[in-house]
């Protein structure tokens, strides 16, 4: 990985990580205001901020690890064409960290 990839990420975790810290007090002041309307929805906002940082977040590791395995995998096959299917599976594995994020938003708001 260069070092201007390695810059980038950084700034994107960086900016995950500070937002998460920064900003719990607008989210918990949203919460409490909800929750002063009624108790039973005061928690609703959360949940789909849970499911979509669920989503976010696997979906932005699923397409860092594609495009990992993806080059490297396309490096591999042009020298040997027989690791065609082994590519592939890891490939498939990578992608699955998104169906994953996916599947636990789904449980969040089946809770709704």
């Amino acid at each position: 990985m260069t070092r201007n990839k390695k810059s980038i990420v950084s700034l994107l975790v960086c900016l995950i990580v500070g937002a998460l810290f920064l900003f719990p007090g607008v989210i918990l002041a949203a919460g409490a205001e909800a929750a002063q309307a009624g108790m039973e929805k005061g928690w609703m906002g959360l949940a789909y901020i849970a499911a979509s940082l669920a989503v976010g977040l696997a979906c932005i590791a699923s397409a860092f690890a594609v495009a990992r395995i993806g080059s490297a995998g396309i490096g591999a096959m042009s020298e040997n064409t027989e690791l065609t299917g082994r590519v592939l599976i890891f490939l498939g594995l990578a992608e699955g960290i998104a169906i994953y994020g996916l599947i636990i938003a789904i449980m969040i708001l089946n809770k709704l």
